[in-house]
């Protein structure tokens, strides 16, 4: 009598680990690069309805100039499949493109120095996103690569509401601001928010593709590798003079202090103490 092996299906895991080994992340530093990328989301976006045809055939605005700003390219066997574009805090720059359109509950952390990963520009190659249904998993990687490399304490994800179950289901985030008019986009966006160090080891139990070694984000991130040095010794030095600060609570309406309430007729960056901190350990 024969034994037939029956091969166990593959899991959702297995599967997103098998397309990471065909993956690139590439950082888009040249004309080339970025023009590419700036292609990409103009056939993405005018596909979605959000923009208008643009007679350039291209889509960027001026927060791809920052410098507190990583553009990369997602390639699957050498093609552009998708791109990301990251804004992170930063000592010499604090602007980002969430915090223009939501400051008044971004802004009081923001002001107090809270460091924060925005992620925006999220579009992907139409072929590739049918041929790759694993694809937003890996491109979602990217930001959560940089929140463990510059010790980020919010991961932000400003989205249509149809792309919120996807945030909360995968990585736990929260709605906290309903949706508002978005500049250059033709469809409202709403807030949405995740507390890092609270759930990095949660999400490295049920999603081990999430985890990196230092070498691979240093690889991505070298470019703001001094800002990041001048971050942590920034901190270093609060933490020898003793400054503390309320740990932030995510919430409707404003990021704010937990013990803290806005006082009535106060708002945004005037709800917040101005005090020294250091992050969480």
């Amino acid at each position: 009598m024969s034994v037939l092996a029956v091969e166990a299906p593959e899991s959702f895991v297995d599967r997103v680990d098998r397309l990471l080994e065909r993956v690139d992340y590439r950082r888009a530093d040249s004309t080339e690069e970025r023009t590419a990328i700036f292609r990409l989301r103009h056939e993405a976006y005018l596909r979605e309805g959000a923009i208008a045809p643009r007679l350039s055939g291209e889509f960027s605005d001026p927060f791809d100039d920052n410098e507190n700003t990583w553009i990369f390219g997602v390639y699957v066997d050498g093609e552009l499949a998708s791109s990301i574009r990251l804004n992170i805090t930063l000592p010499e720059e604090s602007s980002f493109p969430t915090l223009d359109v939501f400051p008044d509950v971004l802004g009081a952390a923001v002001h107090a120095g809270k460091c924060f990963v925005d992620p925006t520009r999220f579009v992907a190659d139409r072929a590739a996103s049918r041929r790759y249904p694993e694809l937003p998993y890996v491109t979602v990687r990217l930001p959560w690569m940089a929140s463990e490399y510059f010790k980020a304490d919010f991961l932000l994800a400003a989205v249509r509401p149809e792309h919120q179950a996807f945030y909360k289901r995968l990585l736990g985030h929260q709605v906290v601001c309903e949706p508002r008019p978005y500049p250059n986009l033709q469809k409202p966006i709403s807030l949405m928010s995740l507390d890092y160090a609270s759930a990095r080891e949660r999400v490295h139990r049920r999603y081990p593709f999430f985890r990196s070694t230092y070498f691979e984000r240093r690889m991505l991130f070298e470019r703001g590798l001094d800002l990041a040095q001048r971050t942590r010794r920034d901190l270093s030095s609060r933490r020898e003079l003793g400054f503390d600060a309320p740990r932030y609570l995510i919430g409707r309406g404003a990021l704010m202090p937990s013990g803290v309430g806005p006082t009535p007729g106060r708002s945004g960056l005037d709800a917040a103490p101005l005090a020294p901190h250091r992050r969480p350990a």
